[in-house]
């Protein structure tokens, strides 16, 4: 006898139902087991149907991003309608809104600027008058706004509100946490305007400029000289100070930054990084490599 054989497009494994019979008594119970119908697709054609994934980075940062935004939402249920700006308090959102009315009633009379709440007024007259009347009760150190008090006395306490959703690590003010994030992302939204470079954080910026501009406003009250960086002025000051607070764990000299330190470390240890490509000879300062190059090209010392 001749079987036709049907073969469909997708290969199928279907397992039919079975009939299960148990007794219970006087009575026989029907039990029917079904199973779904399993669809076998070849390999290339399950290649082709399948979609690229997305960027992993940018899939984890979406949802850090949209978990932070959730809980602000939480954390402060009023939000401005005009600029977006939200709060944790009625009293401050109410305020608020009245920075984007056209009506300023408050005005300070020395300058004629005016403000559109009396509080802020108050605010800005300390500015004139140099008044801070917020003063930390570890330190003594005084402050303008209350605001500015609060965010001070985290660095007694260590408290730290803000967490980065990817990595964890905390942050003492939300700006600070703001910029952490775009190391996840990569994000650098400040260009330099002259070679655009560009750079994640605007002091990185500021600083930056300075190499286009000649700009050098930190300067030496002892010899006049000028940096562009405050690091480099602190640096230049042990100079006349004679400060020495780097110390050799082997021999006690003291050194005025930690890069002599660490050259003076390799006199112990023998270590000699910087090589000659020619010769091979090796020294542990790469200005010696630089006079030993000299005699291979010929060149007077």
């Amino acid at each position: 006898v001749k079987q036709e054989q049907e073969e469909p497009e997708d290969q199928q494994i279907k397992v039919e139902e079975e009939e299960v019979y148990c007794s219970q008594g006087e009575e026989q119970v029907e039990l029917k087991q079904q199973t779904d119908t399993c669809m076998v697709v070849p390999v290339d054609e399950q290649t082709s149907q399948t979609e690229s994934e997305p960027n992993r980075n940018q899939v984890i940062f979406q949802e850090a991003a949209e978990a932070e935004n959730q809980n602000q939402k939480r954390r402060k249920p009023f939000s401005c309608i005009t600029c977006g700006k939200r709060f944790a308090f009625r009293s401050p959102f109410e305020a608020h809104m009245g920075t984007h009315m056209s009506e300023k009633p408050f005005s300070y009379v020395n300058y004629g600027k005016c403000f559109s709440q009396k509080e802020v007024l108050t605010n800005h007259m300390r500015c004139h008058k140099s008044e801070k009347p917020f003063s930390c009760v570890t330190c003594g150190k005084s402050f303008r706004l209350k605001h500015l008090l609060t965010q001070h006395i985290r660095i007694h306490t260590g408290q730290k509100p803000f967490s980065c959703v990817n990595c964890g690590k905390g942050f003492r003010l939300k700006r600070l946490l703001t910029q952490h994030m775009r190391i996840h992302t990569g994000e650098k939204p400040f260009s330099c305007g002259n070679c655009r470079k560009c750079f994640s954080q605007k002091t990185n910026l500021t600083q930056h400029m300075r190499i286009h501009t000649g700009e050098k406003p930190f300067s030496c009250v002892n010899c006049g000289k000028r940096f562009s960086l405050k690091p480099n002025l602190t640096r230049h000051m042990m100079i006349h100070t004679g400060e020495k607070p780097f110390s050799c764990v082997t021999c006690g000299k003291g050194f005025s930054v930690k890069p002599n330190l660490t050259q003076h470390m390799m006199i112990h240890t023998g270590e000699k990084p910087f090589s000659c490509v020619n010769c091979g000879k090796s020294f542990c300062r790469k200005h010696h490599l630089t006079q030993h190059m000299m005699i291979h090209r010929g060149e007077k010392l």
